[in-house]
């Protein structure tokens, strides 16, 4: 669709719903730039932001009674 095409029935639009459109407008702007500025992760990239402890998988402490 060309430009002149959009502008053609935006001229169409009533007068009251022309604050409307412009909102639209500005979401699908803010949603498309939200988009590109998001990098993609990279496999591996998360590596060293958390440690397991050696004694994950030892029965807690707290359960000791119900074993």
């Amino acid at each position: 669709m060309s430009t002149a095409m959009l502008v053609s029935k935006i001229e169409k639009i009533p007068v009251e719903k022309i604050e409307e459109v412009s909102d639209f407008l500005d979401f699908i702007i803010q949603r498309a730039e939200s988009k590109k500025a998001k990098p993609k992760p990279v496999f591996g990239s998360g590596k060293g932001l958390f440690i397991i402890p050696d004694d994950f998988d030892e029965p807690l402490d707290d359960l000791k009674e119900y074993m």
